[in-house]
């Protein structure tokens, strides 16, 4: 996040973070572009995980966003989550990312994976897998999901984790994250 000085005095302020969120597939070009701008930023540049992140789950995956609002206008792409059938009934979340400045914001996540699991129900779902970090496996967790089994991969831990659908929607689905996070700070 920059900081950029005030012109008359030796203060700071940071960039403005908008609350106004959306999490929904992915529709528009403008979308789908950021999508792959914010995979490859947190994926390849910052973790260094791939050299390029797309692969041949692409062409067929779902991607879902989080678009960030400002004064009613879509602005930016802020999270990531593709979804994609593996075998009839056997789907798959993955590449779940948040642009750095927007992490501590505290709903974005959990909308997503939210959004993720409960499509991929309203599309035949009745197994949804995906492996994680492994310094993630905690907030999985508590997200309503089970550890199957850890993996290597990449050179680094991972775990292959299940979503107990039984449990999904845990939030509501297409609406601003904005009352909902109030909500949940009052």
């Amino acid at each position: 996040m920059a900081e950029h000085a005030f012109a008359l005095n030796d203060d700071t302020f940071r960039d403005f973070l908008t609350g106004d969120l959306l999490v929904k597939p992915a529709t528009e070009r403008w979308e789908r572009e950021a999508y792959y701008r914010l995979r490859r930023a947190v994926f390849a540049d910052e973790q260094g995980l791939f050299a390029q992140d797309r692969d041949t789950h692409d062409f067929q995956a779902l991607p879902i966003v989080a678009v960030a609002y400002n004064c009613g206008v879509a602005d930016r792409v802020v999270g990531a989550v593709r979804i994609y059938e593996q075998a009839p009934g056997l789907w798959y979340g993955g590449r779940l990312c948040v642009e750095r400045d927007y992490r501590r914001h505290g709903m974005i996540g959990k909308a997503l994976v939210n959004e993720a699991v409960s499509r991929a129900i309203e599309l035949g779902c009745h197994t949804f897998l995906a492996t994680v970090q492994a310094h993630n496996e905690a907030w999985f967790h508590g997200l309503h999901w089970q550890s199957l089994r850890s993996l290597q991969l990449l050179e680094r831990e991972h775990v292959l984790m299940q979503a107990n659908l039984a449990r999904y929607p845990f939030m509501p689905r297409e609406v601003s994250l904005l009352p909902l996070k109030e909500r949940r700070h009052d």
